[in-house]
């Protein structure tokens, strides 16, 4: 792949896995304090990709090893970065977006305006953004503060604000056309499973919602295979087996 900017000419850092569709490519998001190297979206990357599927993950800007701030980034800059990933795809290359929590929120937001995705997998998705905002940042002081204690990870009132405007993306889910996939482990305690059933709900596409029991908000090894599984199948449904 070549080099990835977004509309601010930031680099958005990615790891791209050939495989053998290359009519096809999965683009994998990570949530709030991610980056493309999380564990789940390695794991995810190369369980699919051995199966066929090329896989491209992303940092967006201000994580990982991207340029920007991460006291800048938000859902809405990150439905930009999504933008400028999918713009640096060929037309013939069909797009399915693989989001995890936050990066889930977005892909629904993109996903909702742009039929360049063509299928849609949410893996813990955050849909209630002000009440998440409320929940774990409630008590914190935007510009003084640090998410989840972590000085990485200073809170910024752009993502404070960004949160509370959004308030829930299950609006822009009820717009979802594209065959939807949803993913919840049945004992996360940082978005809680009633945010995908909420989006399940709401959305009027194809669509399913599979809840893992047992997993947690970043799942583990003992699920990963049960998520590869699931996707793979997705997406044999709607892309074809070829």
């Amino acid at each position: 792949m070549n080099e990835i900017r977004n509309s601010a000419g930031e680099r958005l850092d990615h790891h791209f896995h050939p495989a053998e569709r290359r009519n096809s490519l999965l683009i994998l998001g990570h949530g709030l304090t991610g980056n493309k190297d999380r564990p789940l979206l390695v794991a995810v990357a190369e369980g699919l990709a051995a199966r066929g599927w090329p896989c491209l993950r992303i940092s967006f800007a201000g994580n990982g090893e991207s340029d920007g701030r991460f006291e800048d980034s938000c859902i809405t800059k990150q439905v930009d970065d999504l933008k400028a990933v999918l713009d640096s795809v060929p037309d013939y290359v069909r797009i399915a977006y693989v989001g995890h929590s936050m990066g889930a929120a977005l892909g629904v937001l993109t996903a909702a305006g742009d039929l360049r995705i063509r299928a849609l997998v949410s893996l813990a998705g955050m849909t209630r953004t002000a009440d998440f905002a409320a929940r774990e940042f409630g008590g914190l002081v935007p510009g003084k503060d640090c998410i989840w204690e972590d000085e990485a990870f200073p809170l910024g009132e752009v993502l404070a604000d960004d949160l509370k405007t959004i308030d829930s993306t299950l609006e822009a889910a009820a717009r979802v056309v594209q065959p939807w996939l949803l993913i919840h482990g049945a004992a996360d305690d940082v978005v809680p499973p009633d945010d995908s059933r909420a989006a399940h709900d709401a959305a009027v596409s194809e669509k399913r919602l599979l809840e893992i029991p047992g997993a947690g908000h970043v799942f583990d090894e003992a699920s990963y295979l049960l998520v590869i599984d699931a996707v793979d199948a997705w997406l044999i449904a709607h892309f074809g087996p070829d």
